[in-house]
């Protein structure tokens, strides 16, 4: 049978098992409000029943203390980082959308539509007093002020394109902050967990960082134990399917300033994400997602309007400055921008040749029919018997981004200022200012090097090549059409045109008389027939694709709201969706206060109720010692 005393350890049991329930139940409510704790609970089963030698068989021997366990579903975890990831990368882009969106101005009085319809009010008073210098000068002043709205919107872009860039620097330090202090905990975790029992609070605070990693970018994770009841596991994190944790051990990233550009409107010193170790981070992984994926598509996104072809020669020739120099010209066909008006590459950059990386330090190109031939000319020569390789792999400058981001939309505003600009100068050219001599360009762009205007005038028949590098023949007009030249960048491409440095023509802003408004001012100075082809350009709806140059701009600044509003919706939509998801999984690892409340109720009378056992068996020892001896 049992011993004696055998009851005083039941309730011993009892008081040391509610003694940890209530200390379990305590730590719940004071980490009611912590973010990230998980609820615990007390694990609690009767002790090992002993044999006895009586009538009843077998005796219980009070409670035992199983451990204390850690309320998280991981199924909920998963869910949850899933659609944090999503949710990171839509509040991201409806942030700097807004942004963008706002840089428009369409509400106020200075947005693009009041600036252009001031302007043509102004050609349309001309038109009533042509020779008006006073006029002249008003029509010449809003023209500056329709340039003015484009350099604001384009500087506010770059600003943003420089805000995202530091951004993703950003990010890319918090990646790493988190993935050491991953590291550091599991080999914490790990050493008190091989001695027994489970690290909940660090396991909380571990799950708290990887729900902050998923907001940066996709990630997973993988738990294993090692060997068999040692008390030690492996702990995988992943991003985008890149282990980026490994137990204790762990990468890092970093970002290297570009450069060279990718676009020609980029600003200077963009990222690029690489791993410590010199690897290449997919930073442009369509599964990427996060904060990290909206931050980049939005500072790069180009629509996949980035130029694409595929090589058609590539060959080793002398170079045309120095004939005993050889270098490599690789010549792209077929390829997806047939408009200088489009083209958006820059000067110097970099070729991707079938995934290999190539720099240049020129183009140039031909129009033969409809259709663009570009020549790339690259810094380093490569071996004859490689050239071969080459032909027919598939080229691109800049990879091939399905969002609209800041170069697209700067793309857009380059297509419109050229568009204009050389239907505006053409008509402009052909008519005689108040000297009767030839107009000049209205519009011109300002090359931010030397100060000087490009000129866009056209280029005669017999150029000087010593002069004129890189100057391409159209075999459809006879004429010489575009060129580009790293040394002196020459004049007459509009592809030197940009939002950035659109401006009016400085004799025009110095002599006002230069406008021209008529073909001919002998018969008299208020002819105004020019005037009136440059007012008709208002409602030409051959000039774009989208029909006038207002309806272009305006369709432009729609998509622009359309991209936005669908940021914002989806931003909206998934941030309730995780609420939701968040709020499944507090169901089960939040703490409760009321049930806490309960709790400690309960676990305070049976903690009573055990120190009441022990009262009675003192009482009960007390008669048995003192009272029954002889």
């Amino acid at each position: 049978m049992g011993s004696t005393f055998f009851g005083l350890n039941i309730g011993q049991t009892g008081l040391y098992a509610y003694q940890a329930a209530l200390d379990t139940t305590a730590h719940n409510i004071t980490n009611a409000e912590t973010n990230g704790y998980s609820r615990q609970v007390l694990g609690l089963k009767a002790g090992r029943a002993l044999r006895v030698n009586s009538t009843y068989g077998m005796a219980g021997t009070g409670v035992n203390v199983t451990g204390v366990t850690q309320m998280r579903d991981q199924y909920y975890d998963i869910k949850y980082w899933n659609n944090r990831t999503v949710f990171g990368e839509y509040s991201y882009k409806n942030h700097y959308m807004t942004e963008l969106e706002n840089y428009f101005n369409e509400v106020s009085v200075e947005g693009f539509t009041t600036t252009y319809n001031s302007f043509y009010e102004s050609l349309q008073e001309l038109s009533k007093n042509a020779s008006s210098l006073t006029v002249r000068t008003q029509v010449i002043s809003y023209a500056e002020s329709l340039t003015e709205y484009f350099h604001s919107v384009s500087e506010n872009l770059k600003i943003t394109q420089r805000e995202c860039n530091f951004e993703i620097g950003n990010q890319v330090d918090k990646i790493n902050s988190i993935a050491q202090q991953i590291a550091t905990l599991t080999k914490q975790i790990n050493t008190l967990e091989v001695r027994g029992g489970t690290a909940n609070d660090l396991r909380d605070q571990r799950a708290l960082l990887i729900d902050d990693l998923s907001e940066i970018a996709s990630t997973s994770v993988e738990e294993h134990i090692v060997g068999d009841g040692v008390g030690v596991t492996t702990y995988i994190v992943k991003i985008d399917g890149q282990v980026i944790v490994d137990g204790i051990d762990y990468r890092t990233l970093k970002v290297v300033p570009r450069k060279e550009k990718i676009n020609q409107n980029d600003v200077d010193g963009l990222y690029d994400i690489t791993w410590d170790n010199g690897q290449v981070f997919n930073a442009n992984s369509p599964t990427l997602g996060g904060a990290l994926q909206a931050l980049i598509e939005v500072r790069d996104g180009n629509n996949s309007e980035n130029l694409q072809g595929k090589v058609g020669a590539a060959v080793n020739e002398p170079a045309e400055n120095d004939p005993l120099k050889t270098v490599t010209k690789i010549t792209l066909i077929e390829n997806n921008i047939n408009a200088i008006e489009k083209l958006n590459i820059p000067e110097e950059g970099i070729l991707t040749i079938h995934n290999k990386n190539y720099l240049y330090s020129g183009f140039k190109l031909e129009k033969i029919g409809e259709d663009f031939v570009y020549t790339f000319e690259l810094e380093e020569t490569i071996d004859e018997d490689k050239l071969a390789t080459l032909i027919d792999k598939s080229a691109s400058i800049g990879k091939s981004i399905d969002y609209k981001g800041i170069p697209y939309y700067m793309g857009q505003m380059n297509e419109w200022v050229r568009t204009y600009a050389k239907a505006f100068n053409q008509i402009h050219r052909d008519g005689k200012d108040l000297n009767n001599e030839a107009g000049i360009d209205f519009f011109t762009a300002n090359n931010q090097v030397n100060g000087r205007n490009y000129s866009f005038g056209p280029l005669k028949d017999s150029p000087d090549h010593d002069t004129y590098d890189f100057i391409s023949f159209d075999s459809n007009t006879g004429g010489y059409y575009d060129y580009v030249d790293k040394d002196e960048p020459m004049y007459g491409s509009y592809y030197f045109m940009t939002a950035e440095n659109f401006v009016i023509n400085k004799e025009l802003l110095q002599d006002p008389s230069k406008l021209a408004a008529a073909t001919d001012v002998i018969n008299g100075i208020e002819n105004n027939d020019i005037l009136k082809k440059l007012i008709a350009l208002k409602d030409d709806n051959n000039l774009f694709i989208q029909g006038n140059a207002e309806g272009f701009f305006q369709t432009f600044v729609a998509e622009i709201g359309i991209d936005t509003e669908k940021a914002k919706n989806f931003s909206t939509a998934q941030e309730n969706i995780l609420k939701s998801i968040e709020n499944q999984r507090l169901s089960i690892s939040g703490v409760d206060i009321d049930e806490e409340a309960m709790n400690l109720i309960r676990y305070q009378n049976a903690y009573n109720l055990s120190a009441k056992v022990i009262t009675v068996m003192d009482e009960i020892y007390n008669k048995l010692i003192n009272d029954m001896g002889a």
